[in-house]
């Protein structure tokens, strides 16, 4: 994959917290690989509430490295080898992986296991715009593009990517329901609602599986890398530490819990995490229809899918939110996380009362 030496759009000075010894990785990435003279230049990304993202910048190569926040204790919950093994495995069958460099287990260099990759070079479509000049249609076109991907992705023979052992199978939403459940009671804090209705009514509703294939987990256009000579070839999908075995269609449904578009209300569209409602962009309903007919899937039961999506996506702000509330983490990013989880807890409640 191409590398550019201009500027890196979101990588910025280090923050003091999540600082590293840069001569030690040096070295230790030196008995792994080939690199140029000179230790790198390191910036941090300031995207991602999870897995730090830092780029080394080399003479003439460009490296990331992914690290857990510090403070972690379970490994198990932000598993390097896990992620990097997915992508390894991934690469050979769907080419929009980026290519694994080394993978750490010896927390005595960063004081956390951690995995190196190249940069895959490109643009990727950030909060506010798409960081690219596309028409309204060409736009319309890059949503339509954005789903063919995830397509490929759940067509993916799990198999035969020796990957039939990435996640529990049979059972996943039932497993979903019940751990997301378990997971937002645990983190819950004064200044947010208990969801108790909408966990029910998930418990409620939930429907069988409609198959088992690998899922992103986290698919979203801000996790995408657009060519940096055709902004509509789509060359890149980052950030797999979700990925497992799982139901199709909780994929989409997680996916578009993030799918803020125009006629949101504005307090829906001030949270938004990607450039969804640029003019032109495809709708929610629009790409439903769309996977279902590439994907011959059935979502007449969509409602349940949707509302677990925004739950998920509330347990996922609560908990990052939590780490903050407990000081766990300065990260000022994460300071008003407790509203978007209250707000999400409305729109569930809407779409249950339909």
């Amino acid at each position: 994959m191409a590398v550019d030496q201009g500027s890196v759009e979101g990588a910025r000075t280090v923050r003091d917290e999540d600082a590293f010894d840069v001569p030690v990785v040096d070295a230790w990435l030196r008995e792994q690989t080939t690199l140029p003279t000179g230790l790198p230049e390191v910036r941090q990304f300031a995207g991602g509430a999870s897995n730090l993202t830092y780029l080394l910048r080399y003479a003439d190569q460009d490296l990331i490295l992914r690290r857990p926040p510090a403070g972690t204790k379970a490994k198990s919950a932000h598993d390097m080898g896990r992620e990097f093994r997915i992508q390894q495995q991934l690469a050979p069958v769907f080419p929009y992986v980026p290519r694994m460099v080394a993978h750490c287990t010896d927390d005595a260099v960063i004081g956390s296991e951690f995995y190196v990759m190249e940069r895959v070079a490109g643009t990727i479509p950030r909060r506010s715009e798409l960081g690219v000049d596309l028409t309204p249609e060409q736009t319309k076109q890059l949503g339509y593009k954005l789903i063919d991907t995830l397509v490929d992705l759940h067509q993916v023979d799990a198999q035969k990517a020796g990957l039939g052992d990435l996640g529990k199978g049979e059972g996943f939403v039932e497993r979903q329901v019940t751990g997301w459940t378990g997971r937002y009671r645990k983190v819950k804090t004064w200044n947010v609602p208990s969801f108790e209705k909408v966990m029910a009514w998930l418990e409620a509703n939930k429907p069988a599986d409609v198959r088992i294939c690998v899922i992103h987990n986290d698919f979203r256009l801000d996790n995408v890398v657009l060519a940096p000579d055709d902004p509509l070839k789509i060359v890149g999908v980052l950030d797999w530490e979700l990925a497992t075995l799982g139901d199709p269609l909780m994929d989409l449904g997680s996916a578009l819990a993030y799918w803020v578009q125009a006629d949101d209300d504005w307090a829906f569209r001030r949270f938004r995490l990607q450039p969804s409602d640029v003019p032109g962009m495809i709708s929610r309903d629009e790409i439903v229809r769309y996977y279902c007919e590439k994907s011959g899937l059935d979502a007449s039961n969509w409602a349940f899918y949707e509302v677990f999506g925004l739950f998920r996506l509330a347990v996922i702000a609560q908990q990052i939110y939590y780490r903050y509330h407990h000081k766990q983490t300065s990260n000022p990013r994460f300071k008003n996380l407790w509203l978007p989880v209250n707000l999400l807890e409305r729109r569930c409640r809407r779409i249950m009362s339909r």
